[in-house]
């Protein structure tokens, strides 16, 4: 299956979890992949992975929560291909903290990676992809469908991107543009690796959380993603495609 011949794409977040395993799948359906990232070694290895198979990839150290960064990439995302099909936004961060401790900058932090790094690249592509009648893919969670205690900061930011996701869809739907979230659950990636809880978190509060099927690794989300910004998804736009294994249900 090649859905993606002639077809260019932007990941962030490329260098591992969800974003890499979208560039990988994205990359094996024909697709030219710009993958970015703020790990250089870690994208870097993501596109020459998707070389040594056959594939075309550029890497670009790209800070999402840098106006200026991301412009850059984009910039060069179109003098490198000449064009641009679809976006799929999966740079983010975790964390958790009791929320009367929730500590300022630590509030900020995430908010500016998760929330307005995915407005900038959203703004930044949007003229790019009336042109080609593309399709966005945005990064939201199971945090903006149901409460996460110790969660406020990273369930405000997803609610917020499934939000964002929601009026850029109204709003390009007749200019030809797609818009959609994938709210993932239970799924193994880095960004869970050697996460701190609060001491005064109360896990009896926790909502279920594992999944009816047992944790997936990212390539299951990867493949819902390719769906959506394939032309398989063409009737699909404001939508939030959770991808938790009943989690939720």
């Amino acid at each position: 299956m090649q859905r993606f011949t002639d077809k260019v794409v932007f990941v962030t977040g490329a260098g591992s979890g969800i974003g890499k395993a979208s560039a990988l799948r994205l990359a094996a359906e024909g697709g030219a992949v710009f993958c970015v990232d703020l790990n250089r070694e870690a994208v870097e290895a993501t596109a020459a992975e998707i070389v040594a198979a056959g594939g075309e990839a550029t890497a670009r150290v790209c800070d999402v929560s840098d106006e200026a960064s991301v412009q850059d990439s984009v910039s060069a995302c179109i003098e490198r291909y000449g064009s641009l099909h679809g976006l799929v936004n999966m740079a983010g961060i975790l964390r958790f903290d009791d929320t009367e401790h929730l500590q300022t900058g630590d509030w900020q932090k995430l908010i500016a990676i998760n929330l307005t790094g995915t407005m900038f690249l959203c703004r930044a592509v949007l003229p790019h992809l009336v042109q080609t009648k593309g399709s966005i893919v945005n990064a939201a969670s199971t945090a903006a469908l149901s409460g996460l205690p110790c969660g406020l900061a990273y369930s405000a930011s997803k609610g917020g991107v499934l939000a964002m996701t929601r009026s850029i869809a109204v709003e390009y739907a007749k200019r030809g543009v797609r818009a959609n979230c994938v709210c993932p659950g239970d799924i193994n990636t880095g960004m869970t690796d050697g996460i701190k809880f609060p001491k005064t978190m109360d896990f009896e509060l926790m909502p279920r959380i594992m999944s009816l099927t047992g944790a997936k690794a990212p390539e299951v989300v990867a493949g819902v993603i390719a769906m959506l910004v394939s032309d398989d998804g063409i009737h699909i736009t404001g939508e939030d495609i959770r991808v938790d294994g009943g989690t939720l249900s």
